[in-house]
């Protein structure tokens, strides 16, 4: 239980940021993108110009941040499909991490300590957890209660529900919007620290999969493709079940194609269901 939770840190923070997207009825394929540039920013600052950790650390949630309010402002502004705004951006973050960086990794030993804290194992008996594995629940606890308990919260499942209705009664879809994909932004900047933390050095080849992973585990959890209805409960334990799986199947001596390929064919089940549970509620 301890591994798969280390296991499933990276993938379960990333899955919050796009449930609240998908909570909007968009989707965003740049969370490994955003994610990267944002882990390569953090290593590459604090590594080659001796800016102090904590710094290095702001400025890669920063341009995580900034890469969200572009997604959002491109979605908002121009009125273009989530889809069609974060398929494109994905190259384009991709690009700038690897410019970046040069394409080249950093590996822990050349990381300043706090860069690589979230990795730091804790005994609880026989049990082993790390420092990662605490803050993101840390972000699912205030996210959570974000949505849950707050008006930001309520508009949100307002504007997903239906944007033109939420306008009608005085919400300001595009600002909440535009919120949404800002607050995800953040969220992956955590979630780069978490991966710096969890592989023990600084990639801009990793997360090759990661977008489906995340996808995978919010739609699973119950959150609707349409918008307007899911929890982040289910998103946490949709993170569990599709690492689960992946661990089973490895486990099982099946090759990494095999697990791709049934990460696959639970979105299209889990899409369908969710068709099924709208149609019959209809």
């Amino acid at each position: 239980m301890s591994l798969l939770l280390q296991q499933t840190a990276v993938v379960a923070i990333l899955a919050v940021g796009q449930t609240l997207i998908i909570l909007t009825a968009g989707i965003d394929l740049s969370v490994g993108a955003i994610t990267i540039l944002a882990t390569m920013v953090t290593a590459v600052t604090a590594t080659e110009n001796g800016v102090p950790a904590v710094l290095a650390l702001l400025l890669g949630i920063v341009v995580a941040v900034a890469c969200g309010a572009i997604n959002g402002l491109i979605v908002t502004r121009l009125n273009m499909p989530p889809f069609i705004v974060t398929l494109g951006t994905l190259s384009v973050f991709t690009s700038l991490a690897l410019l970046y960086s040069g394409g080249t990794a950093i590996q822990g030993e050349y990381l300043p300590p706090l860069l690589t804290w979230t990795g730091l194992p804790i005994e609880l008996g026989s049990f082993t957890i790390t420092n990662g594995v605490l803050l993101v629940s840390v972000v699912y606890i205030v996210v959570g209660f974000m949505l849950s308990q707050t008006a930001w919260g309520r508009h949100v499942y307002a504007v997903g529900d239906d944007a033109e209705a939420a306008r009608l009664t005085g919400i300001r879809s595009k600002r909440v919007l535009l919120s949404v994909y800002m607050v995800a932004g953040f969220i992956y900047g955590i979630a780069a620290w978490v991966l710096i933390g969890r592989s023990g050095a600084a990639s801009p080849n990793s997360l090759t999969d990661v977008n489906l992973a995340a996808i995978t585990a919010v739609v699973i959890g119950g959150t609707s493709l349409f918008g307007g209805r899911g929890a982040l409960i289910g998103t946490l334990l949709g993170a569990l079940i599709v690492q689960s799986i992946a661990i089973g199947l490895s486990l099982a001596g099946l090759d990494q194609h095999f697990r791709v390929l049934a990460v696959g064919l639970l979105v299209i089940i889990a899409v369908a269901v969710d068709q099924w549970i709208r149609k019959v509620g209809n």
